[in-house]
């Protein structure tokens, strides 16, 4: 539900000039989400959507600049590369294994790119298990993560 609404969010702000949270609030509404301001805000945040001036002297909500993607890109990989010493799927699984203590930090880096394959992620000490939508999405994703590692 939350990556279908999120998925709709940047649709609606990409499609639309959206100034507030209560006009994204009724365009969720009207395709038949049903949320709260207060995870609007939530997923403002975590979709890193800012306000941006546009050619009419009006602010609306938009897309992060690519400059600030690329810098969370850096960071996932730095993160990766610092943490990760082997990652391995089945089927719809991947296990990423890690130094000692930082399996959730590899996890909760999983889960910020906020990829609608990626259904969410689960932690121990040194393993954390991608759940995957499919067998395809896990082979595939696995091998962008073990290119990361290179």
């Amino acid at each position: 539900m939350k990556n279908s609404r999120q998925k709709k969010i940047m649709e609606l702000i990409n499609e639309q000039n959206i100034e507030t949270q209560e006009q994204l609030l009724q365009g969720l509404t009207d395709a038949g989400f049903k949320c709260t301001q207060a995870t609007i805000s939530r997923d403002i945040k975590e979709l890193r959507i800012i306000k941006s001036l546009d050619g009419f002297g009006s602010y609306r909500y938009c897309a992060p600049r690519q400059g600030e993607h690329e810098k969370f890109d850096n960071r996932f990989r730095v993160i990766f590369r610092e943490c990760v010493t082997h990652i391995d799927y089945a089927q719809n699984l991947i296990v990423v294994k890690t130094m000692p203590g930082l399996a959730a930090a590899a996890g909760a880096n999983i889960d910020a790119l906020h990829m609608a394959t990626v259904l969410g992620t689960l932690a121990g000490d040194d393993t954390s298990l991608v759940i995957m939508r499919d067998t395809d999405s896990a082979r595939e994703f696995c091998n962008e993560l073990r290119k990361m590692l290179d």
